[in-house]
Order: C-alpha cells, then structure tokens, then sequence
C-alpha cells in the first residue's frame, strides 16, 4: 500500500474517531454541543500536521477535506451527526472549514509551515475564544449583527500567536528562527483576531484562514 493510500485510510479514521469521540461526550457526558462542535474543530485543525507528514501528493491530500464538505453537508442538512450540529439554520462552519483547509493545502502545499501554520488561528483561537468567551466574558461588542467579547478576542489572540509560532518554528527545512516564528506569529494573529472580530458567525472559517495564509505569505 502506498504511502499516500495509508494516510487516506488514516485521515477518515482520525476524524471519523474525534466525531464518534464528541458524540460519545455528547451523549454520555452530557457535553453542550457547543462543546463537541469544538473538540471536532479542534481535532479536525490538527490534522494539518498529519497531512504534511503522512502525504506525499497535493491531489491526494485535499481529498479528505473535499469529502468533508459534502459530508458535512449533508449532516447540516439533516442532523447526521449531532455532536456537531446546534440546528440553527445559517450556521455553516462545519462546511466553511473543510473548503478552508482544501484551499490552503492546495496554495501551500510547498511550504507546509505556512500550510500548517495558516490553519492554527482558526483551529485554536476559534476554539478556546469561544469557550472562554462564553463562560467569562463580560465586555462585549457587536458588529455586523454578532455579539462577542473583549476576553474571547483576548484568547483568540493568544492562543493564535501560540498555535501558529510552532508550525512556523518546527516544520521543515525553511523553517525561522524563535525569534522570527513568534514575531510574525503575533502579526498573524493580531490580523486574524480583527478578521474573526468582525466576521458573522461560520464566516469566519473562511476568512480567517484566507487572512492567516495572506499574511504569513507576505510576512515570512
């Protein structure tokens, strides 16, 4: 079986297991499907870096993320998967993200830091945003009809400048410097917190990592 054969195989069972993990905290454990939508996003980011490391075609690699989409869809649609579906209707995230991730694999593909890298804004400081921002914010803004927080803001901001400075650091030969990866991490976030900020909700899937690529593109 070829190298790009297994990671096929390994993609659809990583992320099948993060749903099949969510649905069990959502059915179990009683978790807010709030909570499952993130633990899937979180797990479903993360599979950046085993794109990079297990395969070894472009074609190849955005097949799972395309197949996502329609899945995804069709889950939206009809409430498949209910760990990650609120059943509110506009609330297309779940199919924003995948189209994200196809397209950076697709302009990134030879410099899989920035691949990775591009990704991390919106698989972290999405994530951690949203669950602070929902249990301790208590300065709140509205714009374009959706209302977020100060302290949400404030953790999509650190947790993108954490989440992004390690790709840029560790992944391959054109990898920068500590100093460099951090600096131009915390431009990217700073750019990707003020996109997410005035973004309506499951926009941001897509222009935060539209965001995310420009500027570590121009920046590094």
């Amino acid at each position: 079986m070829s190298n790009d054969a297994v990671a096929l195989v390994a993609s659809f069972v990583y992320v099948f297991a993060a749903i099949g993990v969510a649905e069990g905290l959502r059915r179990w454990r009683g978790y807010s499907v709030e909570l499952t939508r993130k633990e899937i996003h979180v797990s479903v980011g993360m599979w950046a870096y085993g794109t990079v490391w297990l395969f070894d075609r472009r074609a190849l690699a955005v097949v799972p993320p395309l197949c996502f989409v329609a899945i995804n869809a069709v889950s939206y649609l009809y409430g498949t998967f209910g760990a990650m579906e609120t059943g509110e209707k506009g609330r297309l995230g779940t199919v924003y993200f995948p189209i994200s991730f196809t397209l950076i694999i697709l302009l990134l593909w030879d410099r899989p830091h920035l691949m990775v890298a591009s990704l991390m804004p919106m698989t972290w400081g999405d994530a951690l945003a949203s669950i602070v921002g929902q249990r301790v914010g208590r300065r709140t803004y509205t714009w374009a009809g959706t209302t977020r927080s100060l302290e949400g803001s404030l953790v999509f901001f650190a947790a993108s400048w954490i989440a992004t400075a390690v790709p840029l650091a560790v992944l391959g030969q054109a990898s920068l410097g500590a100093g460099e990866a951090a600096a131009v991490a915390a431009a990217t976030a700073a750019g990707s917190a003020v996109v997410e900020a005035i973004s309506p909700w499951g926009i941001d899937n897509l222009s935060v990592p539209a965001i995310s690529a420009l500027a570590l593109m121009l920046l590094s």
